[in-house]
């Protein structure tokens, strides 16, 4: 289940990470005698084809998620692929074209298609970030500290060292977050469950009535980790996944040649760390930090010239980002989805989060802003 409050953390935490990252490289970050004629001319000269690749590249990761996903609902019965990968590509096309109010969108669809409880469709949700989070923390991490000439140039770069600082106490945190997710999915799901059922039985309202859903989606989510081969495929289709992700960012660098097409493949899985954490910071008039990040990550640490950076940066958000288009748009017409009605589903289901619950998902298409209601176990 998506949580106002799990989401402040995670940003909170994430505004302290960038925070402090761009306040060690201060005087790292220039933009004087920026030239918009070298930014055309690297856009102009990139790779073309090498850029289709990451396109499809990009495409081929919207399969893996939906893979993913499907193996998370094969305790359901019910979730066929075809349905969730279309949700998958809708879901993501909804967050491009409405922003973070089109997050609930892919849940709620994969519900709708394959009635399914809304309850486990969240609770999925959450266990994919989760993977979503350790994978990039793990990838991370291997680049900054397993990497020798990253390892080295940390001794001279602040901002690096401050990265690989902070990618050692995430790395700490994955670790007991783990062995926490363990310990709760033997011993304390049922246990606090069955309370979080009684405050509902209860009719309790406010922070209580929140926690109940938070905790009853994180329960329901770990309902898909039932055994080792659960956990362990689950890890490799997101380390797969990740993986592939960094190489779409290397296909990128490498289409703009010069200082870029230098970068490695351990290069790109530390830019896809910073745009990972720069993504949860909302900037005003940009939407999101995550072009802001990656740039920051390939001047100041691998000290390529401002324009191609940012032609890079900005065509590293189109592809990963607004790729999801290519196959959304046309399945959303197909499916006969309109943006209005997709806003307004999102607006029904942040209205029912507010009261502890989610919209049902076999409510009418086109759904009313104050039509939302309690969750529907079945």
């Amino acid at each position: 289940m998506r949580s106002s409050v799990r989401k402040a953390i995670i940003i909170l935490l994430a505004v302290v990470v960038i925070g402090t990252l761009i306040y060690r490289s201060r005087d790292a970050i220039r933009l004087e005698g920026f030239s918009w004629d070298k930014l055309g001319s690297a856009v102009r000269h990139a790779d073309v084809p090498m850029l289709l690749l990451a396109l499809l590249g990009i495409q081929v990761c919207f399969a893996l998620r939906a893979f993913r996903w499907t193996r998370f609902s094969r305790y359901l019965d019910r979730a066929t692929y075809s349905n969730i990968f279309a949700s998958t590509v809708i879901g993501f096309s909804a967050i491009f074209l409405l922003g973070r109010a089109g997050e609930p969108i892919r849940p709620l669809l994969i519900a709708r298609k394959d009635e399914i409880p809304v309850s486990s469709a969240f609770g999925i949700y959450v266990l994919e970030r989760m993977f979503d989070m350790a994978s990039t923390v793990v990838l991370a991490s291997v680049a900054l500290l397993a990497v020798p000439r990253l390892a080295s140039a940390g001794e001279g770069n602040p901002l690096l060292a401050a990265a690989r600082t902070t990618g050692i106490v995430l790395l700490a945190g994955l670790v007991m977050g783990v062995a926490f997710l363990v310990y709760f999915r033997l011993h304390g799901a049922a246990q606090l469950e069955r309370r979080m059922d009684a405050w509902r039985a209860a009719g309790v309202t406010g922070w209580r009535q929140r926690v109940a859903g938070l905790v009853g989606g994180f329960s329901q989510g770990l309902q898909a980790i039932r055994s080792l081969s659960d956990f362990f495929f689950a890890v490799v289709i997101s380390a797969v996944h990740w993986t592939l992700i960094a190489v779409i960012y290397y296909w990128v660098a490498r289409s703009f040649g010069g200082r870029l097409a230098e970068l490695g493949l351990s290069d790109a899985l530390l830019v896809v760390a910073f745009t990972m954490a720069g993504s949860t910071v909302q900037l005003p008039g940009v939407g999101g930090g995550s072009q802001v990040a990656s740039f920051l990550a390939y001047t100041a640490i691998f000290k390529v010239e401002n324009e191609p950076a940012m032609a890079a940066a900005i065509t590293v958000w189109l592809i990963t980002f607004a790729g999801s288009t290519v196959l959304g748009i046309p399945l959303l017409i197909k499916e006969g989805w309109s943006m209005g009605e997709l806003r307004r589903l999102a607006s029904a289901e942040k209205e029912a989060e507010a009261h502890g619950g989610h919209v049902e998902p076999n409510a009418p298409a086109p759904m009313k802003s104050g039509s939302a209601r309690g969750d529907s176990r079945r």
